[in-house]
């Protein structure tokens, strides 16, 4: 498995930085290039190869060596292509929304696949509909073909040469980092506010084992995980990211009470954008907050692997639907939440320790009572769930308890539609209760006794 290693250089020479600098402006420019002509359908069954050779016969001219702007064209089409194959997925979801019929579907995937959906209205439709023309945002980024640098030793620390504008001349950029540890391969140099990342590949070696448990998870907002056996992993995530929420909250708020200070008084304009309106100090506060809820993520991952060999996940790939009635702030909230890092955590630890994640429908598993065989009775509020019965149970354990129990359930698969999924459940509720009709049994409830039809009836 592959995995990305960071080197730093800070407080680099000026005139090297605005070097560097000068030279990814001119690759952005080629970036912005590639999308506009090729991040649609202009870029189907189009390889950067055959561009290049178009471009070289066209004689194009970008300011930059060839190598350069040619490595930024297979990076961009690389991107071009994983935006492509992204909306694909969203796709998939709607064909299984649309039918099961195999043959059809079958149909359906292979046109996809190939990329002829344009031969099918349908997956016409709903490729124009999630796979939109891009737009290229990147400015600050430089590839360097393996080939095109060199790494070397000064003082017992890694230094790195990277081609400048000039032929045949190059930079000495300075890393935080020994030769042990020297970048190789195709780099991708990234400016930020005067200081450089450089990325670099390598291949991960894990020599620790995961555990030999089954166990569903849920994940979520408070902590990163909860097992089904009720241990909780990576407490204070919900904290770390209200927190900082809260403050990027009141700091765009005061940012922009500036701004309209410097549209209604142009006198004081120029002042407020010099002292009050960089971003230099809320890019590197933001750096260490990702530095943080990684950390603490990745450190909740590799315990939760300890203990299982066979992890049952929520497929959470659809977004957080913004719309539903939360309030402003929980929105914000929700709209910062690291769902993607936990996902990619997940994934990546378990597949370098050798276990394994199986991903299961997540609709109406919070809802839903795990200890009465997932029906739809009880109500979640926050973090507690409330049973018919009145024993109140954490709302987490409770999903994920949820989560586990779907592994088995050969009703509901993985994509069900949650329309599906809800009559099912209803089903199995209707069935539940007309049982307790018949039977007539009773459970005291404080100082009521109350069958359980009832308790079913009164509580739900």
């Amino acid at each position: 498995m592959k995995l990305t290693r960071i080197h730093h250089c800070k407080n680099l020479n000026q005139e090297k930085y605005k070097q560097l600098e000068k030279q990814a402006v001119l690759l952005g420019h080629v970036r912005s290039e590639v999308w506009a002509r090729y991040g649609a359908i202009a870029g189907l069954n189009i390889s950067d190869r055959t561009i290049r050779d178009a471009w070289m016969k066209e004689g194009c001219n970008f300011g930059v060596s060839a190598n350069a702007w040619k490595e930024t064209l297979r990076d961009c089409m690389g991107d071009i292509k994983a935006f492509r194959e992204a909306s694909k997925e969203k796709v998939k979801q709607a064909i299984r929304k649309r039918t099961t019929c195999d043959k059809e579907l079958k149909r359906l995937y292979t046109l996809l696949k190939k990329d002829e959906w344009q031969e099918d209205n349908f997956l016409h439709r709903q490729m124009r509909k999630h796979f939109r023309h891009g737009v290229n945002h990147t400015y600050n980024q430089i590839i360097v073909r393996a080939d095109m640098c060199k790494t070397f030793e000064l003082n017992g620390q890694c230094w790195l040469k990277v081609p400048s504008l000039v032929p045949r001349q190059t930079i000495k950029i300075p890393l935080n980092t020994t030769m042990e540890f020297a970048p190789t391969g195709t780099l991708r140099i990234i400016l930020k506010n005067g200081n450089i990342e450089v990325h670099s590949t390598y291949d991960a070696v894990e020599s620790q084992d995961c555990g030999q448990a089954t166990i569903g998870v849920d994940k979520g907002y408070s902590e990163a995980f909860v097992d089904s056996d009720g241990e909780v992993y990576g407490q204070g995530l919900g904290k770390l990211i209200s927190s900082e929420s809260d403050y990027l909250n009141q700091k765009y708020k005061n940012r922009s009470k500036l701004r309209a200070i410097a549209k209604k008084k142009p006198h004081k304009k120029a002042k407020i954008e010099l002292n009050n309106l960089g971003r230099k100090k809320l890019d590197r506060r933001q750096d260490a907050q990702k530095s943080k809820l990684k950390t603490l993520i990745f450190t909740a991952t590799h315990k939760l692997v300890d203990k299982a060999g066979l992890i049952v996940a929520e497929d959470l790939s659809s977004p957080i639907q913004s719309k539903r009635n939360y309030g402003k702030n929980t929105n914000r909230r929700l709209n910062t939440w690291v769902k993607g890092l936990l996902a990619d955590a997940l994934t990546s630890v378990s597949h370098r320790r050798g276990s394994t994640v199986h991903l299961v429908n997540a609709s109406y598993t919070s809802q839903c009572d795990s200890f009465l065989h997932g029906l739809l009775i009880g109500t979640r509020k926050g973090d507690r769930f409330y049973r018919f019965n009145g024993e109140v149970v954490q709302a987490d354990w409770n999903g994920a308890r949820n989560v586990l129990a779907r592994l088995n359930d050969t009703e509901i698969s993985r994509y069900t539609p949650y329309k599906t999924v809800k009559r099912i459940l209803q089903e199995r509720t209707d069935r539940y209760k007309s049982e307790l009709t018949d039977l007539g049994s009773s459970y005291t409830l404080g100082n009521k006794t109350l069958t359980e039809c009832e308790l079913v009836l009164d509580h739900v």
